[in-house]
């Protein structure tokens, strides 16, 4: 099993329920998660300015064709997930491309 650490930045700093956002916003994600993913526990943390999550992902073999990291998985998900709920467009920014 893989873990990656991410993070959605609010487009505003103030958020009145941080335990109802941090639910909201992994409901979001397992809604558009895909067998694809591996996706098979997340939490999350909601801060200031942003919420944290850290979620994790089944491990593959990276030399399988086709095969993606744990944090391309992620990543499109987080994508797949922002572009989807327009609750997530209105509330965070689009995720950060991976370095």
């Amino acid at each position: 099993m893989d873990i990656v650490y991410t993070s959605l930045n609010r487009r505003s700093r103030v958020f009145a329920d941080p335990a109802s956002e941090v639910s909201e916003v992994l409901d979001a994600l397992w809604a558009h998660t895909t067998l694809e993913d591996g996706l098979e526990h997340a939490s999350g943390r909601a801060e200031r300015d942003r919420v944290d999550l850290l979620m994790y992902v089944l491990t593959l073999d990276l030399t399988a064709p086709g095969s993606r990291s744990a944090t391309c998985r992620i990543n499109a998900l987080l994508h797949r997930c922002h572009a989807a709920s327009p609750r997530m467009q209105h509330r965070y920014l689009p995720p950060d491309v991976p370095v």
